[in-house]
C-alpha cells in the first residue's frame, strides 16, 4: 500500500459527504440490481436444490431401475421372481396421498433390501421403521406442517428427502394408498451384472441429468433472463451516479496530480472506494433479494408443481454460497460500471483545465459509435435467429434485439430533437430545443433503461395476454364435458361408470385412462403420457386440431393411428402422416400420426390413442378418470347424487366451469411471478429517470442562470424542465412500442417453440399500450417533478453564484 493511498482516499470520499444524493443513487443502483438479481438465483436454487434432492432420493442418480416396459406400476410377482432368479433388486412404491388441502408424495421402501442411501435409517431406528405405528422420514419443513395430523405414522425429520415426501416402510405405503400388490419400481444393487429381463420390464440406467431438469431449465433460464435484465436496468443508475462524480471530481483530480498522487494510485483509490460502496450495496442488496425471493417462492412453487409436478418448499433456505456469490456479483457489476471513469481517471494529463461539466454529453462521435455497434448488434442477432437452434440462442437473439435497440435509441431522439430544433420559433423555444439535444447524453442511459423496461413490459404483457386469450378459448373447446370425475381405483370406476349409465340425465360416460410411456432415440429419449379415449361426438366436435391427414378421427378409431400433442411433434419431428413406434409391454406398436393439437400449458408430451387398443396393450392403465357428458340443468344435481353415492372429495367430481377456474387460477399463479418481475423493472427504470434528473439538477444551474438573467423566470424554467423529461419519456415510449412488439414475436415464436414446444399466436392489445404509455408518462412526470419543484424554489442568489463560479 503506497503512503498515498489512504489520504486520497480521504479526499475522494469527501465528495460523497458534500453530495449525499449522490452517494444515494450510487448506493441505490446497486443495492437494486443486487436485490433482483440475487432474488430470481435464489429461487432459482431453492427450486434446482429440491430437484437434486428428488433426483438423489434412494440414489436414483447413481442406481440403475427396473421399470415396466408400459404401464404405471410393477407387480409385486415380477419382483419375486426377479429376487428368485438372482437379481438384487429393492422394490419402491410411491404414490400420491391426499389429506385435506395437503397432498403428499408417498415414497415406501424395503430398508432390507435396500441399495446404499442417505434415507437408510440408522440400525437402531430400523425396527421402530418396519413394525407398528411405523415410522415416517420427512423434511423438516414438512414435519412442521404435518404436526398434529391424523391417520400418517410417526415422523422423523431429515433433510434429504424432498419437501411434501414421505418416505416409509413399503407395506404401510402400499396401505395408505390401497395398492396391496402394485411397486412403481426395482432399485438395482451398486454392480449387478444386468441379465435378460422378463417381457414386460426394462433396465433403466441412470440419466446425468433428470427429466425433471430437462423440463424445468426453459422456467428457469426465463427468470434468469428477467434477473440479468433488471440487473442491468439497475446497473445504468450506478454507471450514470459513477460518471457523473468523475466530471464533478476533475479539479479534484487535478489538485491530487498536481501534489504527487501518481495515476496509478489515484486509480487505486478509486478503485477501493468503488469496492467499499459495493460492498456496502451488495449487503442491503442481498437482504432485500432475500426477501423479494421469500415473497415470490410461494408463487414459484405452484408455478413449477402446476406446469411439472415439481415439489418445491414454500420457505426459502439458502446455502452461504449464495451469498458469496451476490457480493461477487455486486462487486463485478460495480466495477464494470466505474471502467471507464477508472480508465480516464489513468489517462488524465496533470495540467487538465477544470471544466466540470454534465457527464455523457451528446457528442456526435460517440452517438455514430453507438449506431455502428447496435448495427452488428441486429445483424449478429439475425444471424442468431436463422442459424441458432437452441433455447440459449433464442435468448441471445432477444439480448441482442434490446441492446441494438437502446444504443440507437440516443440517435434516434437526438434527430428528432434536431428536427424540432430547426423547426422552433422564438428564441425561448429554440433554446429549450437546444437545451435538450444538450443534455440528452446526461439522461440516454436513464431512457435507455426505461425503453428495455416498456419494452419487456409489452412483449411479455403481449405474450401473457396473448396466451391467455388462446388459453381461454382453448380450454372452451378441450373441456366440452360436463363433469370429470376420478375415483379412487379401478373397481371404484368400474362401479361408478355403471351407476352414471343407469342415470337418465346422463348422455355419455368416456373414460379418459392413461399409462406413460417413453419415446425418442436411446440416451435421448423423453416420458410421454399415453391418453385412451373413445371415438365420440365430443372429441369430432370440439378438440382443436393444428395439423391432420383426411379424417383423422377415424384413422385413430381404426387402432393403427394417434394424435400426437405439439409438444411430442417439435420435440420428436413428427408431422401427420408420419410414422412412429411406440414400445408396449407386448412389444412394439406402429402408428401413423394422423393429426397434431395443441396442448398449451403442459410441458408433457402426449399422445391420445383408441382406449380398447391402448387398454388391450397397456393392461396395467390407470383407470380411474372419466368424462361425463349430461343435461347441463342436472349437473349439479348429479355432482352431489355421485359423492353421496360412492363418498368421494370434493375435488374427485368437478363440473366443466369449476375446472376452467382451475386451470385459469393455475394460469394466473404461473405468471404472477412474471407480472411482478416486470412491475420492479419499470419501478427501477422510473428510478434510474428520477435519479439522473436530480444528479443533473445542479450541474445545470449555472447554464440556466444566464436564461433566466434574461427574463424567463423560474416558473417557466421548471415547466420546461418538466416538459423536456416528460417528453423525452413519451419519444422513449412510442420507440418501446415496435421493439415489444417485436419482442413478443420473439417470444412467442422463438423462445417459447424452443422451451415448451408450442407456438401461441400473437394478438394486439391497444388497451394494454395506452396504459404503458400513460404510466411511461406519469413515472417520468413524477420522476421530473421533484427537480422541477427545486428549479422553481432556487434562490436568485444561488442563481446569480453561477456566474462568478469557474466554468
Amino acid at each position: 500500500m503506497t503512503p498515498t493511498l489512504l489520504p486520497t482516499l480521504a479526499a475522494l470520499l469527501g465528495h460523497w459527504r458534500r453530495h449525499p444524493l449522490e452517494l444515494a443513487t450510487l448506493l441505490i443502483g446497486l443495492a437494486v440490481a443486487t436485490a433482483l438479481f440475487s432474488g430470481v438465483q435464489a429461487l432459482n436454487a431453492e427450486a434446482r436444490g429440491s430437484y437434486a434432492r428428488a433426483t438423489r432420493l434412494l440414489g436414483g442418480e447413481h442406481t440403475a431401475q427396473i421399470v415396466p416396459a408400459g404401464g404405471p406400476t410393477l407387480a409385486v410377482a415380477d419382483y419375486v421372481a426377479l429376487r428368485r432368479a438372482g437379481w438384487k433388486v429393492s422394490p419402491v412404491l410411491e404414490g400420491d396421498l391426499r389429506l385435506g388441502e395437503i397432498t403428499l408424495r408417498l415414497t415406501g421402501v424395503d430398508i432390507l433390501t435396500l441399495p446404499p442411501s442417505t434415507l437408510a435409517p440408522d440400525p437402531g431406528e430400523a425396527a421402530a421403521f418396519l413394525l407398528p405405528p411405523y415410522r415416517a422420514l420427512a423434511a423438516p419443513e414438512t414435519a412442521r406442517r404435518l404436526a398434529g395430523t391424523a391417520g400418517l405414522p410417526p415422523l422423523t425429520t431429515s433433510p434429504a428427502v424432498p419437501p411434501d415426501t414421505l418416505v416409509l416402510d413399503i407395506a404401510e405405503a402400499a396401505r395408505l394408498l390401497h395398492q396391496p400388490d402394485r411397486l412403481t419400481r426395482l432399485l438395482v444393487a451398486p454392480g449387478e451384472t444386468p441379465a435378460p429381463l422378463p417381457p414386460g420390464l426394462a433396465l433403466r440406467q441412470p440419466e446425468p441429468r433428470s427429466d425433471l431438469d430437462r423440463l424445468t431449465a426453459s422456467f428457469h433460464l426465463n427468470l434468469t433472463a428477467f434477473g440479468l435484465l433488471s440487473f442491468l436496468v439497475g446497473l445504468f443508475i450506478a454507471y450514470a451516479a459513477i460518471g457523473l462524480a468523475f466530471e464533478q471530481r476533475r479539479a479534484t483530480f487535478r489538485t491530487l496530480r498536481a501534489t504527487g498522487v501518481s495515476a496509478r494510485a489515484l486509480a487505486a483509490a478509486l478503485a477501493l472506494e468503488i469496492v467499499a460502496l459495493a460492498l456496502l450495496a451488495g449487503a442491503a442488496g442481498l437482504a432485500a433479494g432475500y426477501a423479494l425471493a421469500a415473497a415470490l417462492l410461494p408463487d414459484v412453487a405452484a408455478s413449477l408443481r402446476g406446469l411439472y409436478g415439481a415439489r418445491v418448499p414454500g420457505t426459502l433456505t439458502l446455502a452461504p454460497g449464495w451469498w458469496a456469490a451476490g457480493f461477487a456479483i455486486t462487486l463485478v457489476g460495480a466495477l464494470g460500471a466505474a471502467a471507464t471513469s477508472l480508465w480516464r481517471a489513468v489517462r488524465l494529463p496533470v495540467l487538465a483545465p477544470a471544466r466540470p461539466q454534465a457527464w455523457l454529453a451528446a457528442q456526435r462521435r460517440g452517438i455514430r459509435l453507438q449506431l455502428v455497434l447496435a448495427a452488428l448488434l441486429a445483424l449478429g442477432g439475425l444471424a442468431t435467429l436463422a442459424f441458432g437452434q437452441t433455447l440459449a440462442a433464442g435468448f441471445a437473439v432477444l439480448a441482442a434485439l434490446l441492446l441494438a435497440a437502446a444504443l440507437a435509441l440516443p440517435a434516434l431522439l437526438a434527430a428528432l430533437l434536431a428536427l424540432g430544433s430547426r423547426a422552433a420559433r422564438g428564441p425561448v423555444a429554440q433554446w429549450a430545443w437546444a437545451d435538450s439535444r444538450q443534455e440528452l447524453g446526461g439522461l440516454s442511459l436513464a431512457l435507455m433503461a426505461l425503453l428495455l423496461a416498456l419494452a419487456v413490459n409489452v412483449g411479455v404483457g403481449t405474450m401473457v395476454a396473448s396466451f391467455r386469450a388462446t388459453f381461454t378459448g382453448y380450454l372452451d373447446q378441450r373441456l366440452a364435458s360436463e363433469l370429470y370425475v376420478s375415483a379412487t381405483d379401478a373397481p371404484e370406476a368400474a362401479a361408478i361408470t355403471r351407476w352414471l349409465e343407469a342415470r337418465p340425465e346422463v348422455a355419455a360416460v368416456l373414460p379418459i385412462w392413461n399409462a406413460p410411456a417413453r419415446l425418442g432415440v436411446p440416451g435421448d429419449d423423453w416420458p410421454v403420457e399415453l391418453y385412451g379415449f373413445r371415438d365420440h361426438p365430443t372429441y369430432r366436435g370440439n378438440w382443436p386440431l393444428l395439423a391432420a391427414v383426411p379424417d383423422p378421427w377415424t384413422r385413430v378409431a381404426a387402432g393403427d393411428a394417434a394424435l400426437v400433442s405439439e409438444q411430442a411433434a417439435r420435440r420428436l419431428g413428427l408431422s401427420p402422416g408420419d410414422t412412429l413406434t411406440l414400445p408396449t409391454p407386448s412389444g412394439p406398436w406402429p402408428l401413423t400420426v394422423a393429426a397434431v393439437y395443441p396442448d398449451y400449458g403442459n410441458a408433457e408430451l402426449q399422445l391420445m390413442l383408441p382406449v380398447d387398443a391402448l387398454a388391450a396393450r397397456f393392461p396395467d392403465l390407470d383407470r380411474r378418470r372419466m368424462a361425463v357428458r349430461a343435461d347441463p340443468a342436472a349437473t349439479a344435481t348429479l355432482a352431489a347424487d355421485l359423492r353421496a353415492a360412492f363418498d368421494l372429495p370434493p375435488d374427485n367430481v368437478i363440473d366443466q366451469r369449476g375446472l376452467k377456474a382451475v386451470s385459469l387460477a393455475t394460469f394466473d399463479r404461473t405468471f404472477a411471478v412474471t407480472v411482478a418481475l416486470n412491475a420492479l423493472t419499470l419501478t427501477v427504470a422510473g428510478t434510474a429517470l428520477l435519479a439522473s434528473l436530480l444528479t443533473l439538477a445542479d450541474a445545470r444551474l449555472p447554464r440556466l442562470a444566464p436564461v433566466w438573467a434574461t427574463g424567463v423566470t423560474r416558473r417557466t424554467l421548471a415547466l420546461l424542465e418538466l416538459a423536456r423529461a416528460t417528453g423525452l419519456a413519451a419519444l422513449t415510449a412510442l420507440f418501446a412500442l415496435p421493439l415489444g412488439l417485436a419482442l413478443a414475436w420473439v417470444l412467442t415464436a422463438v423462445v417459447n417453440v424452443r422451451a415448451f414446444g408450442w407456438r401461441l399466436p400473437v394478438l394486439l392489445f391497444p388497451g394494454q399500450w395506452a396504459t404503458l404509455l400513460a404510466l411511461a408518462l406519469a413515472t417520468a412526470a413524477l420522476a421530473a417533478l421533484w427537480p422541477a419543484l427545486r428549479l422553481r424554489r432556487t434562490s436568485p442568489l444561488r442563481l446569480l453564484q453561477g456566474f462568478s463560479n469557474e466554468r
